[in-house]
């Protein structure tokens, strides 16, 4: 039996959101990145990780929905 569509749609999206945060925040430390000193390049990387987060969140509010959905059709059935 496979999962809920929503349930692999949003912990797809909540693995790529972190992957995405680990990758950027790999960058900021990285060491090109502070011997650089491009404030353009850290702006962006600050931008991407708020990116990130919300697609994290997001994709948490889809497993928290569909839980909630599947808890009230199993209420209704029961």
């Amino acid at each position: 039996m496979s999962a809920p569509i929503g349930f692999s749609s949003g912990f797809n999206g909540i693995r790529a959101g972190l992957e995405g945060l680990q990758r950027t925040a790999n960058q900021i430390a990285s060491k090109d990145a502070m011997q650089s000193g491009s404030t353009s390049d850290l702006a962006k990387s600050m931008i991407d990780l708020k990116l990130y987060t919300n697609q994290v969140d997001a994709s948490a509010q889809v497993v928290k929905a569909t839980d909630r959905m599947l808890g009230t059709l199993v209420d209704i059935k029961a």
